[in-house]
């Protein structure tokens, strides 16, 4: 079984994050949910952080993978 994942882009590489799709949400659903709770996050708590994102990604069963900058591509 292949584990669909979706980058969470930032400005600063440091900031990214990348999670782990659950198997019931396909792409386009994914990404859409994730919006909201991120939306939502931001619009209850202007002095939220990457935690409050996490916990409430994570309980919507997204999962927080670790991961490595590798080489540039041309």
């Amino acid at each position: 079984m292949n584990t669909s994942m979706m980058l969470l882009p930032a400005k600063n590489i440091e900031d990214m994050r990348l999670v782990s799709i659950p198997d019931d949400f396909d792409q386009r659903d994914a990404l859409r949910h994730a919006t909201a709770l991120i939306a939502s996050i931001e619009e209850d708590n202007p002095d939220y952080a990457w935690d409050d994102i996490a916990m409430a990604l994570e309980d919507h069963g997204f999962m927080v993978q670790e991961f490595m900058i590798g080489p540039e591509l041309d």
